[in-house]
């Protein structure tokens, strides 16, 4: 896409409760339209209960929000940034109206999510839309989002230095152990996702096959993940693999496996004494990395002795935040840049998706950002509202 004369920038995250009394009512939202009784919301919140009622996530936008703007302002770009949730407030749609009531027009969204899947792109996608028609600012408010960053430096090279440090740290443990030599094991997690929504994340183009035989969503997080190790010479040799977290559900439906606790027990029985584990498909430390990873994952590999550690993900890290900003000032005409660097050959991913990637399989919703799009487009006069 061209770049634009964007007058704002919009942080959309996933959201998370911030107190006891929020956790109910936040699950009806992210499980909104599933006839879902609260009976059995309430057995699936243990998680929230334990850290208090209080998800990280949304202290964490906050302190990314805060990252962006003083990043910017560094360069001396005036951009404000606002900040809104799919599930908990603060809401997209009364995020956009706050823009609008503050005389912004066009609006670059960023997303906290980076991979290419229909929970991780679309369906944001489908909540800006879907905003824009809540609150009847189509039309009035243009609405695009930056490109999926799997495989941007910015993002790439917090892990590589997470994951460096992770290696020196499992080493060291396994020293105190008395077994330097102990195989070591680096598991990069990501959420899982139903095998019918990770089909349908689409192919690299239009007219070839799929990145790989399980969709871009896998092919993404393949290749990222060796882009990291590529550039981690203590890792040669070091066997890895891709194993995944959080399922939730009906059992019948199949997801995308091995399940991390399931696949630390195979690579102990296999002689792993030593494991890295990576939350790569993680912006921040939310609740599936403190409940999925700190909590049950590494009680696992304390039942089993696996010395562990678990990699930070970018959070605020600078590499990150400087790479989000340049994100943005790819889609900017006063700010351009014309490099799109990625560190696979997978990417740079579109900065606009095309038609069915991604496919939302239960039905098509106002999306934004995609070559198809009848909201957040141009306007038709432009200057006017």
């Amino acid at each position: 896409m061209a770049p634009k004369a964007y007058d704002a920038v919009v942080l959309a995250s996933f959201g998370g409760p911030e107190g006891q009394d929020d956790v109910i009512p936040f699950l009806r939202n992210v499980t909104r339209g599933r006839g879902i009784p609260d009976e059995r919301l309430e057995e699936v919140s243990h998680h929230y209960r334990a850290f208090g009622g209080v998800s990280p996530i949304n202290s964490q936008n906050r302190a990314l929000r805060a990252a962006m703007e003083a990043e910017l302002r560094r360069r001396g770009i005036d951009l404000p940034v606002y900040w809104g949730n799919r599930n908990w407030e603060p809401f997209i749609a009364d995020t956009l109206q706050e823009a609008y009531d503050a005389g912004h027009r066009k609006v670059l969204a960023v997303t906290t999510s980076a991979y290419s899947c229909y929970s991780s792109c679309r369906q944001y996608r489908e909540d800006l839309g879907m905003a824009l028609v809540k609150t009847g600012l189509e039309g009035r408010l243009e609405v695009d989002k930056v490109r999926q960053y799997f495989d941007h430096p910015g993002f790439v090279e917090p892990f590589v230095e997470g994951v460096a440090a992770g290696l020196a740290t499992v080493r060291a443990g396994l020293a105190e152990q008395g077994t330097p030599d102990a195989p070591v094991h680096i598991m990069f997690s990501t959420h899982s996702i139903p095998m019918g929504d990770a089909e349908a994340a689409g192919p690299r183009n239009g007219e070839g096959g799929p990145a790989h035989e399980e969709g871009a969503y896998v092919a993404q997080h393949l290749a990222t993940a060796q882009a990291v190790l590529d550039r981690i010479p203590e890792s040669e040799g070091v066997e890895w693999s891709l194993v995944y977290q959080s399922r939730s559900g009906a059992p019948h439906i199949p997801w995308l496996e091995p399940d991390i606790s399931d696949a630390l027990r195979d690579r102990y029985e296999n002689g792993t004494r030593g494991a890295v584990i990576v939350p790569l498909g993680f912006v921040s430390d939310h609740m599936e990395v403190a409940w999925d990873l700190d909590t049950e994952a590494m009680e696992t590999c304390g039942e089993l002795g696996i010395v562990a550690d678990r990699v930070p993900t970018p959070g605020t890290h600078r590499k990150f935040v400087e790479g989000l900003v340049d994100l943005i000032l790819e889609r900017t005409i006063d700010n351009n840049i014309a490099d799109r660097p990625s560190a696979t050959a997978l990417g740079p991913w579109y900065d606009v998706c095309r038609p069915n990637c991604c496919a939302n399989r239960r039905g098509e919703k106002p999306t934004i950002a995609a070559v198809d799009s009848t909201v957040g487009t141009p306007l038709p006069n432009p200057g006017t509202e």
